[in-house]
C-alpha cells in the first residue's frame, strides 16, 4: 500500500469521526446572529467588548504607555537579579511568533476581499483594543507564574486562574480555579497539536510545492513530503530541547528577520506604486463608512476586520502569557505594557500593510475574489507582491516557512507548560511530549486532518471565553501591579538604577533561589 493511499485513508477516517464533534463545537464557540444582513460571530463581540472594557478601565493605557512599553522592551527597566528566564525583547518575539503567521498573509487577503478595503480600518481599531486585553493577561501570568527550584517557570491561564481565583475569592475561587486551569491546560494543548504544530507544517509545505510547481520531481511526492517533515521536525526538535532559552534565541532573530523582509516588501510595493497611496487610503476609510458591494454594508465591513484582527493577535485567548511570564521582572506590569505591543506588531502595522499592499496594488486575482470568485488568500497577497517583484513568490515561501518555523517553537512550549500541567514536570514527562510533538510535525506534512484543525480552532476560541471570566474578575490586582511599576518607574528616573537598586536590596532583600523556591511548595512534587 502507497503512502498516498495510507494517508488518504486515515484522513478519510479521523474526519468520519471527527466530523460530527467538530460540527456541534464549532456551532457552540462560532455561533453568529444575523446582523444587518451578514453574520456576527458571538466570540468576536465577546473579545472586542473585554478590548473595550480593559480600554476604558485602564484609561486608554496602550496610547498613554506606548513610549513606556517600547522603552521596558529596550531595557531601559530591567533590574539586576529578578526572577525569569529571557529579557523583556525575547518574551516578546517569542510571544509575536506564536501570533505571526499565515493569518497576516492569507486570512488578511481574504478580509479585504469580503469585507472591502474598509475592513482595514476595522482591523486596526480592533488590534488597538486588544492591547489592553494582552496587556491585562500578561500582567496576570507573570504576577501569578510559578519559579521552580531549578530556575525555570511556568505561566499562563494554567497559573493565574487558580492562584488568583483563590486569592481573591477564598475555598470556592480555589475549586474552580483549579477545574478552569485544567480545561485550560487541556485547549492549549489540543490546539498546540493540531493548530500551532500540524496545521503550520501542512500549510507551508503547500505553499512549497505551489511555488515549485507541485509535483515535477521530489516536491510534491510522498517522499519529498515525509523528508520535509522530517527536517521541520529536527529542527523543532533540537530548539525544542534547549527550553524557553533556546526557543527564545531562536525566536529572536528569526521575528525580527522575517518581519523585515515582509515588512520591506510591502513599503517597496507601496512606494513604488506611491501615486496610488492617497487613493488606497481613501477607499480604506470610505469603505469603513460606506463600503461598495460587502454584504451587511458598514456592519459588514466592521464585522469582517475585527474577526480578522482578533483571531490573528490572539487577544483575550490566554496562550501569549505563557511565553511572557518567563520574562526576568520583578514587576508583572512591566511585562504586560510590553505585551501590549504585540497587538499593534501583528495587527496594526503588519496586517494593515497587508491590506494596503493588495489594496494598492490590485491584483486581478483581488479583483476576482471581490466579484465572488474563489481564490486563495495566499494567491491574491502573493500576486500583489508580484505586481512589482516577480520573483516575490519565492521571498513569500521562505517567509511563509520562517512563519510556520518560529509559530511551530512557540506552540511547542505553550503546549510543553500545559502538558507539564497536567502530567507533571519529570524528565520522561516532558521527553515523551516533545517526542509527540515532533512525530506531529512530520504528520503535518503528509495528512490534513482539516476536521481536527478546525476543532482546535474552536476549542482555543473556547478557552478565550474562560480566560476572559478570569480577567474581569482579576483586574482589581491588575490595578495594584500597575501602581506598583509606575512607582518603580518614578523611583528610577529620579534615583537612577544604581541608587534605586541599593535602597531596594538594603529595605526589602530580594529573595534567595531556596527562598524563593519554598514560595512555590507545588514544585517540590514535580509539578506546574
Amino acid at each position: 500500500m502507497s503512502i498516498e493511499t495510507i494517508t488518504s485513508t486515515v484522513d478519510k477516517s479521523v474526519s468520519a469521526f471527527f466530523e460530527p464533534i467538530a460540527e456541534r463545537l464549532g456551532g457552540i464557540v462560532f455561533y453568529s446572529v444575523p446582523v444587518g444582513g451578514t453574520e456576527l460571530p458571538l466570540i468576536v463581540v465577546w473579545l472586542v467588548v473585554a478590548g473595550l472594557v480593559f480600554t476604558g478601565w485602564f484609561k486608554l493605557i496602550q496610547f498613554r504607555k506606548f513610549r513606556l512599553a517600547v522603552n521596558v522592551v529596550r531595557g531601559k527597566y530591567d533590574e539586576k537579579g529578578a526572577t525569569g528566564e529571557v529579557n523583556h525583547f525575547q518574551a516578546l518575539t517569542t510571544a509575536v511568533s506564536g501570533t505571526v503567521g499565515l493569518g497576516n498573509i492569507a486570512g488578511v487577503a481574504v478580509a479585504v476581499s469580503t469585507g472591502g478595503p474598509g475592513a482595514t480600518f476595522w482591523m486596526v481599531i480592533c488590534g488597538l483594543l486588544g492591547m489592553a486585553t494582552k496587556f491585562v493577561e500578561v500582567t496576570l501570568g507573570v504576577k501569578y507564574r510559578e519559579v521552580h527550584a531549578d530556575g525555570s517557570v511556568s505561566g499562563g491561564p494554567m497559573q493565574y486562574l487558580p492562584k488568583g481565583l483563590a486569592e481573591r475569592f477564598g475555598g470556592r475561587g480555589r475549586v474552580l480555579g483549579k477545574i478552569l486551569g485544567v480545561l485550560a491546560a487541556v485547549m492549549i494543548l489540543f490546539f498546540g497539536l493540531f493548530g500551532g504544530n500540524l496545521f503550520q507544517v501542512n500549510q507551508s509545505y503547500a505553499q512549497l510545492v505551489s511555488v515549485t510547481g507541485g509535483a515535477s520531481g521530489i516536491i510534491g511526492s510522498p517522499t519529498g513530503a515525509v523528508v520535509y517533515g522530517l527536517v521541520i521536525a529536527s529542527v523543532v526538535g533540537v530548539v525544542l530541547l534547549g527550553g524557553i532559552r533556546s526557543i527564545a534565541s531562536a525566536t529572536s532573530k528569526l521575528v525580527p528577520a522575517m518581519a523585515g523582509i515582509y515588512i520591506a516588501a510591502c513599503l517597496l510595493v507601496i512606494v513604488v506604486n506611491a501615486s496610488a497611496v492617497p487613493g488606497a487610503l481613501s477607499a480604506i476609510i470610505e469603505g469603513a463608512f460606506n463600503p461598495h458591494g460587502v454584504a451587511g454594508g458598514v456592519l459588514g465591513a466592521l464585522i469582517i476586520g475585527f474577526k480578522r484582527a482578533a483571531f490573528s493577535n490572539e487577544a483575550g485567548l490566554g496562550s501569549a502569557p505563557i511565553a511572557h511570564s518567563a520574562v526576568k521582572t520583578a514587576h508583572p506590569a512591566s511585562e504586560g505594557l510590553v505585551a501590549l505591543l504585540e497587538p499593534f506588531i501583528d495587527t496594526v502595522i503588519i496586517c494593515t500593510l497587508t491590506a494596503l499592499t493588495i489594496v494598492i496594488a490590485s491584483p486581478a486575482s483581488w479583483k476576482e475574489a471581490r466579484s465572488g470568485a474563489s481564490v486563495g488568500g495566499v494567491t491574491i497577497t502573493s500576486d500583489a507582491f508580484a505586481t512589482v517583484l516577480p520573483w516575490f513568490p519565492y521571498i513569500l515561501t521562505i517567509a511563509v516557512m520562517l512563519f510556520a518555523i518560529s509559530t511551530l517553537l512557540t506552540w511547542g512550549y505553550y503546549g510543553l507548560k500545559a502538558w507539564s500541567h497536567l502530567f507533571g514536570r519529570s524528565q520522561t514527562s516532558e521527553m515523551t511530549y516533545k517526542g509527540l510533538y515532533t512525530l506531529f510535525a512530520v504528520a503535518g506534512s503528509l495528512l490534513t486532518l482539516q476536521t481536527l484543525i478546525d476543532m482546535a480552532d474552536a476549542v482555543l476560541f473556547l478557552l478565550a471565553v474562560v480566560n476572559i471570566v478570569g480577567l474581569y474578575l482579576l483586574t482589581p490586582i491588575v490595578r495594584r501591579e500597575v501602581q506598583r511599576f509606575l512607582t518603580y518607574v518614578r523611583a528610577r528616573d529620579t534615583e537612577g538604577e544604581e541608587a534605586h537598586l541599593l535602597k531596594k536590596t538594603t529595605d526589602y532583600p530580594l529573595p534567595s533561589q531556596t527562598e524563593r523556591a519554598v514560595q512555590h511548595p507545588g514544585q517540590a512534587e514535580g509539578r506546574t
